[in-house]
């Protein structure tokens, strides 16, 4: 879905309202990204205010090929991994399997996962176990996982704001999957419980 030509006028021609309605409908969840990825708010909120800086002060980089909000999380995503490196020494991991064998995780244990009721998975020990399995996830599923299955974009629009192919994209988000399915298998065993 391309963007709207009024839209792009309004942004080329800096309309205040335009640019506030775009704050309303998207800083949250740019906000959420940007906190899943670096883990402190502070630093999320000014992810979230330098993405629309940039809307604002450059809004001729939106060229309207792709939807506003995938440009916006494109535009968030990159200043999240622009602050990891600066961070961390270690470069972000990669997407193909090592020489030496690297394989997706093995399941310790099956857990019949219809056999949970839905409103077990709306309490707040759920969620709390969810998050936390989430954020052990390298950044590189983390942002895939959230984008795709919190935030509902599509493969395609995903794989655009990562600057992914939808391959890859495939790829770590099947990762991700399997590894918070791994993580959250014993939190669901029914023999892990004790009496």
């Amino acid at each position: 879905m391309l963007a709207d030509p009024e839209l792009l006028t309004a942004l080329h021609a800096g309309d205040p309202a335009t640019l506030a309605a775009l704050f309303d409908a998207h800083a949250d969840k740019l906000y959420r990204l940007a906190l899943s990825l670096l883990r402190d708010p502070i630093e999320a909120e000014d992810i979230a205010q330098e993405t629309f800086v940039k809307l604002m002060t450059r809004p001729e980089q939106f060229e309207g090929r792709a939807r506003l909000e995938t440009w916006l999380y494109r535009v968030a995503y990159n200043a999240c991994l622009d602050r990891l490196r600066r961070k961390q020494a270690d470069p972000l991991p990669d997407d193909e399997p090592e020489a030496d064998g690297e394989s997706l995780p093995m399941p310790q244990s099956f857990v019949d996962w219809s056999a949970t009721p839905e409103a077990v998975l709306l309490g707040a020990e759920v969620s709390a176990a969810l998050e936390a399995a989430i954020q052990q996830l390298p950044e590189s599923l983390r942002a895939v996982f959230l984008l795709r299955d919190v935030e509902g974009l599509s493969t395609e629009e995903a794989a655009e704001a990562l600057g992914l192919s939808v391959a890859a994209t495939k790829v770590r988000l099947h990762r991700a999957r399997l590894a918070l399915r791994e993580r959250l298998s014993s939190y669901f065993d029914p023999s892990s419980v004790t009496p």
